[in-house]
């Protein structure tokens, strides 16, 4: 008699085990996809962004091109010094890209993925 007990009862420890595993994968499945649902909305709002910030930098650029072409009398001239200021912005942004730009993206992107 005690020797079927014990069969039933591991059998039934079996059944947990098995459950209980299974509810794990379940759990870990919901997790990985809530994440990756999270990383995907946000890389789309950051294309968004990332999208309509240019613009509202190519039509500033361009005001500000046309207006210094105002001020010295010669839109190519404007245009230039309006170029010339992006690139100098982009030479600050290049010269600090290790120590400013990839941290903060990384730091962006890793928060992504523990939140």
């Amino acid at each position: 008699m005690e020797m079927n007990d014990l069969k039933e009862k591991t059998a039934d420890l079996a059944d947990h085990v098995e459950d209980l595993a299974d509810t794990f994968y379940r759990l870990t499945l919901v997790n990985v996809t809530q994440k990756a649902t999270n990383i995907a909305a946000g890389a789309i709002a950051m294309i968004a962004v990332l999208i309509l910030g240019f613009f509202v930098f190519l039509f500033l650029g361009i005001a500000l091109s046309w207006w210094l072409g105002e001020v010295i009398g010669s839109r190519t001239g404007g245009f230039l010094l309006g170029a010339a200021f992006y690139l100098i912005v982009l030479l600050i942004v290049v010269l600090l890209r290790k120590k400013i730009v990839f941290p903060r993206i990384r730091d962006l992107i890793i928060s992504k993925i523990y939140d």
